[in-house]
């Protein structure tokens, strides 16, 4: 497989309707928004539906959520301890951290694209490790196109957590949704660190795959099926190393506005793709 040995940047569209689509646990569990009024996805949340598709078409990930785990470790040490390679390197004092991250990032996709900090404390079977891989592949917080509505209401369980003739105090919750949003975001992947972890062509085009199917798996309470969709992916692909045009340049040539007061649909955008000489894109329409 071929290293990557060119630029890439790459920008998504999506929408919310009555969902949360990244609750804020230090506001209540609120969407997230900024101090404009303007709803937010942050990165992290970003990544970790990329790591759950990723992980769906086969691939392997170190960070795996516990209640999509595929295998049988309850810990990123214990995980880290099942690659008999790296358990060699953990359990030997004379290993370097460069053996460390290069069989990481030949083990584990999200690792070689994301980058990853091994920080283990020494145990019974291994000594302690402290190892950071830079990724290619960076991506920025969502941000809607305008200021969001929020619309908040209370709940009930119709029975008690606890034994007790009257209802406890957690039986009253409160549930927040944003009404409708359109939301992008954009990030690019860079040649020099995808030659140190070694992520290829092919990688690329499984990380493409998966921006273009983000929100398929993923229902929740807070995101019913159907509630996030992803409309667009454009996938900027350069002639060179360091590309033809910086990553703000290139982001910038796509413009999208509302056209009218309250959008409620994402026919009331519009999407203005200005070109850029000698910089093809190409644009993946969502499932």
């Amino acid at each position: 497989m071929k290293i990557l040995d060119h630029k890439i940047d790459f920008a998504v569209i999506l929408s919310v309707t009555n969902a949360n689509p990244n609750g804020d646990p230090l506001n209540g569990n609120r969407p997230r928004q900024n101090y404009d009024g303007h709803g937010e996805i942050s990165d992290v949340a970003i990544k970790r539906k990329i790591r759950n598709r990723l992980q769906d078409m086969g691939e392997a990930i170190f960070v795996q959520s516990n209640d999509r785990k595929s295998d049988q470790y309850n810990s990123l040490r214990e995980r880290a301890d099942g690659n008999a390679e790296l358990e060699k390197i953990l359990k030997s004092k004379s290993s370097s951290n460069d053996d460390f991250a290069k069989i990481a990032c030949q083990e584990w996709l999200d690792v070689r694209s994301f980058g990853q900090v091994f920080a283990f404390k020494s145990s019974d079977k291994g000594a302690s490790v402290s190892v950071g891989v830079r990724g290619p592949v960076s991506i920025h917080t969502a941000v809607s196109v305008d200021p969001v509505d929020i619309t908040s209401m209370q709940i009930t369980k119709s029975v008690n957590s606890e034994p007790g003739k009257e209802r406890g105090s957690d039986t009253m919750g409160m549930k927040h949704r944003v009404d409708y949003g359109v939301y992008i975001f954009y990030g690019s992947i860079n040649t020099q660190l995808a030659e140190k972890t070694g992520f290829t062509n092919e990688d690329a085009d499984k990380f493409k795959q998966a921006l273009a199917t983000l929100f398929e798996n993923d229902a929740s309470a807070a995101r019913p099926d159907g509630s996030m969709e992803v409309h667009k992916v454009y996938w900027w692909e350069h002639s060179s190393k360091l590309g033809q045009y910086s990553s703000a340049k290139v982001h910038r040539s796509l413009q999208i506005k509302s056209q009218v007061e309250t959008p409620k649909s994402f026919g009331d955008y519009s999407i203005q793709l200005y070109e850029l000489e000698g910089l093809k894109v190409e644009i993946i329409d969502g499932l």
